[in-house]
């Protein structure tokens, strides 16, 4: 059995100093907003959240050219008569995990609405998973996989591509990921509120890639509102593919609690199944997260903190692991 302690993460002394610096950053901003202006420099002050505002504004600013030069293939009108970029979002996140190397990820997404297209049609682009973006794996299970995985830099990828909405409920896509690779889905979604104070989604996707072939993805979430601040909810997703027909499961149990001004406390009982493994279950664990934002609101700081046991069908090889995790994020 592997023991955890402190020195584990201080031994990651040069790649996990800059995760603990941004660990340190969203924690002291929580203490700085309750105390007074008057120990900080203006002048730095001024200087930090200069530098953010201009980050923003480039992200911004790349994303209208990209997004202007794409509608202007399809007509002369100019992309601020009707143009939008919306769901433009820049994440910068850094992963450690017992016995393993200090991991990083960075991954943007954004969405446009070009004026020479159909009012129902849009452009989407970015770089993240292929599970997250084709398979429409929830943000929880992707976080856990990279707070388990190694190497989980070398599973993001650049995608691209146009959709249509049909109706409130179905979703088409169709693009290209990881070079001129093709890839397609169908989404459909309902929701039902059975009372006031529940809520039961449903997210059915159906994807077509190069290396998956015809697949499917089940997302399934319940949510209790127990108090205007308090929320239960128990998500569960299956993915089945023809090149893997051995289904995998991901289950989520957690409480959210919003401490107001956009900062909430989380923590997930998680855990992971795979048919004809052997196992009832591959693995589980606990999962904590904390978000709040940073320097004014401009950016949204998160630490995520988990314990997971792997499993194995020999006893021997079951091990144990904590796992720590913080990042910023960036809307554009």
């Amino acid at each position: 059995m592997i023991k955890c302690s402190l020195p584990y993460f201080l031994n990651q002394a040069n790649a996990a100093s800059i995760a603990m610096a941004m660990v340190c950053l969203t924690a002291a901003s929580g203490v700085a907003a309750q105390q007074s202006s008057n120990d900080a420099t203006p002048a730095q002050n001024v200087d930090i959240e200069t530098s953010v505002e201009s980050a923003r504004s480039a992200a911004r600013a790349a994303a209208i050219w990209l997004a202007s030069g794409v509608d202007s293939w399809f007509g002369d009108k100019p992309f601020g008569e009707g143009g939008e970029v919306s769901d433009g979002e820049l994440n910068v996140k850094f992963y450690s995990r017992q016995d393993q190397k200090t991991d990083y990820s960075v991954t943007f997404n954004a969405r446009f609405k070009l004026p020479n297209l159909e009012s129902q049609t849009y452009l989407f682009t970015g770089r993240d998973t292929i599970a997250d973006v084709v398979k429409d794996r929830p943000a929880v299970f992707a976080a856990k996989q990279r707070l388990l995985q190694r190497n989980s830099t070398l599973d993001t990828t650049f995608f691209a591509g146009f959709g249509r909405g049909v109706g409130d409920a179905v979703d088409a896509r169709i693009g290209f990921q990881g070079g001129l690779k093709l890839f397609s889905q169908v989404r459909y979604r309902k929701g039902w509120m059975p009372t006031t104070d529940d809520t039961v989604d449903l997210t059915q996707t159906v994807f077509l890639t190069q290396a998956d072939r015809l697949g499917s993805s089940t997302v399934v979430s319940y949510q209790h509102q127990f108090s205007p601040t308090l929320v239960g909810r128990w998500l569960n997703a299956v993915i089945v593919t023809q090149a893997e027909p051995d289904a995998e499961w991901n289950g989520s149990l957690g409480v959210f609690k919003s401490m107001g001004q956009q900062r909430l406390l989380s923590l997930e009982v998680l855990a992971s199944a795979k048919q004809n493994t052997g196992l009832s279950l591959t693995d589980y664990g606990l999962q904590m997260r904390w978000e709040q934002p940073v320097l004014n609101n401009k950016l949204l700081g998160e630490i995520v903190f988990g314990h997971f046991w792997p499993q194995s069908l020999n006893a021997d090889d079951r091990s144990t692991a904590w796992a720590i995790g913080t990042g910023l994020k960036m809307k554009f």
